[in-house]
């Protein structure tokens, strides 16, 4: 092969070519890690001709660009995606297969990114693909975590944290770009000079940018997520190094890398809360610069901000750029205050994602002023605009020595939503009842949305090609074509490739968890999953809960028909919240009393799969038959999963909670099952007096259950192990854990007769694919484009 430019013609071509000229090896000698590298540098080269055009395209145009500001990208394995979109995957599959290598086993040697937790950054990375797909200008801003959240692991049923190492090896998306590189301050004190405040910070960090392209379906355009990573101003002291001070010498870059090593560190030491505020102060100042830097560039008037910039804050994390951007504006740029407060609020918008106080951050202001006291000072004035703006308010951004992240957000947006119907409602009502009362027109709704393109077309290609062949490949690009499935659904012959599609799905992932884990699970069981993030309002606990009151009832009625069963669970909990580590425990010990028990582990198992993330995502949504969605009423924003397991054919079993109100409506009551307390009843239920206590009496199952927990029958090595958990159900329980459980088990008794009856299951399952289709991250991206941000589409526009 001559060496040449990379050719772009053929993707086989290609793929030698970079494995020849960029990695430097033979392909009689190359392993699959080479060959995944060389594909990757293929397909990206594909990828930035679009990327440049795009740029130049927005240039030209002198549109508005859309801003999104995240802590997470939870972007998963970008290979696979990429292709996808660019229409690639045939001819790739067949060049792959023509080296003699297996395609699927390429595409899974690359790494997932561990940019992210859970809904929050699997959202942000839906509508980065989204936006790309549209062709709506935009950059995504967040953090290039070395380690991410953790690796999980567990050792004799808890919850083992690693560092997460993906970036170990070659992260072909990225582009270094040390032209983008910012200076920025911590610390120090606040002077005066000339009549006017200076903040003299007194140490600095630089923030170094890595460019990944985004590219939508079908690969006509390509935004640009731009990750930030602390870096020393002056990484190396020669001279403390001469001096036989070796670690101190490279101390420097080692307190800076630190901003960007680990996604959440655990707050619960002041230093903590520290490195949390630094990490949130750090990427959303790089983002505020960047900017103003590319603002000014193209256009100058600082009074044009507005129109050419529309700002999003996801979450409460990056609440900071809204004074960042201000204080530039005022301190630097020399606007006055009140001029720079107006175009701050006309540029930037928040998305709240959580209806929980303490999850709505705050921050001590000696820890705010020691940090950041420059921006402390700009908060003190935006809270006395407001305040003189608003006598009758009855809060603000700082209270009881603290900064209020969520109403300083709402002070600084032009618009703030919801991401559910419901959680938007509730917003008006509850956590911003006084805001609204100020401005009335100010919290908007844009329920969540899923990309099609990884959520099925990707992730379920059995399925995917099912509907192609069926109704064309329109839905691709316009998820509500699926509604033409519906006729379909009659169709017995349809119906029964529908089924097998589900039933592969469910047989692949019986052979991965026997490959994997050693553990063989019942193909033919209903698949009951439940993953996300642990947490108290997520209810793992109440799932586990009735998995040990029906292995009680299969054991006191082996003859009782019970249809099998696998429950499958996945999720991290944070380092330090330790009841939401002593539930995981409680699963796998309950999981080895169950699963080893031969009166009932033929009808009844119990799987805990380790390190959730994107990849264990793709593997067990395709393959689910009912979705558990069982939050307490009124504490989960929206979900995302919900979605995608409706999507890919699974019933939701859940509450009136969050986004499954709107799921329930769309799919047809008759295809959901629902069980529980309403957000008005559980708000009533909790001013009960020990309402735990008389849901117990009223429940001999539930007492059962608990009971089981208490004297230690999973755990007879040490039977108090689950007191904590023990105490919070028959105690406060605010989750409402025990006032559910009995609908709960009224509801997985009608989804056992329901599936009984496997055409008729079928025929719901197919309903819900057919039906989901309003819950794309495209309709998504529209809402916010007209009703939030007033950009537009470039595409098809020159």
């Amino acid at each position: 092969m001559a060496r040449d430019d990379p050719p772009k013609s053929g993707i086989r071509d290609a793929i030698l070519w970079h494995l020849t000229y960029t990695l430097g090896k033979d392909p009689d000698h190359a392993q699959l890690f080479d060959w995944r590298l060389a594909l990757s540098h293929a397909v990206r080269d594909r990828i930035v001709d679009r990327w440049m055009e795009s740029a130049r395209a927005t240039r030209r145009a002198g549109a508005k660009r859309v801003y999104y500001l995240s802590m997470e990208f939870l972007i998963g394995r970008l290979l696979q995606d990429n292709i996808v979109n660019l229409q690639l995957a045939d001819e790739t599959q067949a060049a792959v297969e023509g080296f003699g290598l297996d395609y699927r086993a390429l595409l899974l040697d690359e790494p997932d990114a561990a940019l992210g937790n859970g809904g929050l950054g699997r959202l942000a990375a839906c509508f980065m693909e989204s936006l790309a797909t549209i062709g709506c200008p935009a950059h995504g801003y967040g953090i290039r975590y070395e380690h991410g959240l953790f690796r999980q692991s567990f050792a004799a049923g808890r919850q083992v944290e690693a560092p997460e190492d993906w970036l170990v090896q070659p992260f072909v998306w990225q582009f270094e770009r040390p032209e983008a590189r910012f200076t920025l301050g911590f610390g120090g004190h606040v002077a005066t000079h000339q009549g006017k405040p200076v903040w003299e910070p007194e140490s600095f960090v630089q923030s170094e940018a890595f460019d990944v392209p985004v590219i939508g379906w079908p690969g006509n355009w390509a935004n640009t997520l731009r990750l930030w990573a602390g870096r020393a101003v002056d990484p190396f002291d020669l001279s403390r190094f001469n001096a036989g001070d070796f670690t101190a010498a490279a101390e420097a870059e080692a307190l800076a890398r630190t901003i960007s090593r680990v996604l959440y560190p655990q707050d619960s030491t002041e230093k903590g809360k520290r490195l949390r505020l630094t990490q949130e102060y750090f990427f959303s100042a790089a983002s505020i610069r960047d900017i103003l830097r590319r603002f000014e560039v193209e256009h100058g008037d600082l009074r044009l901000l507005p129109r050419k910039v529309a700002i999003q804050l996801n979450d409460t994390h990056p609440a900071i750029a809204g004074p960042e951007l201000l204080r530039i504006l005022h301190d630097e740029r020399g606007l006055p205050f009140d001029e720079a407060l107006d175009i701050t609020r006309a540029c930037v918008n928040y998305t709240n994602h959580t209806l929980l106080p303490e999850a709505l951050e705050s921050w001590g202001e000696g820890l705010f002023s020691d940090l950041l006291p420059r921006h402390l000072q700009i908060i003190e004035r935006i809270d006395a605009a407001d305040a003189g703006a608003h006598p009758d308010r009855r809060g603000g951004a700082r209270d009881q020595g603290r900064v209020r992240m969520g109403e300083l957000a709402f002070m600084l947006s032009n618009r703030v939503n919801g991401v559910s119907a419901l959680h938007t409602g509730l917003m008006k009502t509850t956590v911003f009842a006084d805001r609204h009362r100020l401005h009335p027109d100010r919290i908007v709704n844009q329920t969540n949305g899923v990309t099609p393109r990884r959520w099925l077309l990707g992730c379920n290609p059995r399925l995917s090609r099912l509907i192609c062949e069926t109704i064309g490949r329109g839905w691709i690009a316009d998820l509500e074509q699926l509604q033409r499935l519906e006729p379909h659904v009659a169709d017995d012959g349809w119906l029964g490739r529908f089924a097998a599609a589900k039933a592969a799905n469910k047989a692949d992932l019986c052979d991965w968890t026997l490959r994997e884990h050693g553990v063989a699970l019942a193909p033919d069981a209903l698949f009951d999953v439940q993953i996300k993030r642990i947490h108290e309002y997520k209810r793992q606990h109440l799932n586990i809960l009735e998995a040990i009151a029906l292995w009680q009832a299969m054991r006191d009625d082996p003859g009782g028909g019970w249809p099998a069963r696998v429950k499958i669970f996945a999720g991290k909990a944070a380092p330090g919240y330790v009841l939401a580590k002593q539930i995981i425990r409680l699963i796998n010990d309950v999981a080895a009393v169950v699963n080893a028990d031969p009166a009932t582990n033929e009808g009844l198992q119990i799987l805990y799969l380790p390190n959730y993330n994107v990849t264990l995502a793709e593997r067990l949504i395709p393959a689910a038959d009912l979705s558990e969605q069982i939050s307490t009423a009124g504490k989960e924003a929206s979900g995302t999963g919900n979605m995608k397991f409706a999507l890919n054919g699974a019933p939701t079993i859940g509450t009136l909670d969050g986004a499954n109100v709107e799921i329930r409506e769309r799919v047809g009551a008759e295809n959901f099952f629902l069980f529980g307390l309403t957000a008005e009843e559980a708000e009533a239920r909790r001013l009960v007096p020990d309402h735990a206590g008389r849901a117990i009496a009223a429940d001999p199952r539930l007492a059962r259950a608990i009971e089981a927990i208490r004297s230690g029958t999973f755990c007879p090595d040490e039977p108090d192990r689950y007191g904590d958990i023990v105490a919070n159900l028959t105690g406060a329980d605010y989750f409402l854990v025990c006032s559910d459980f009995a609908d709960y088990w009224r509801a997985q008794r009608q989804v056992d007769r329901a599936y009984a009856d496997r055409d008729g299951w079928a025929r719901m399952a197919a309903r819900n694919l057919a039906r989901s289709g309003w819950f794309s991250s495209d309709r998504a991206i529209r809402g916010y484009m007209q009703d939030i941000w007033g950009a537009q589409s470039l595409l098809g526009r020159e």
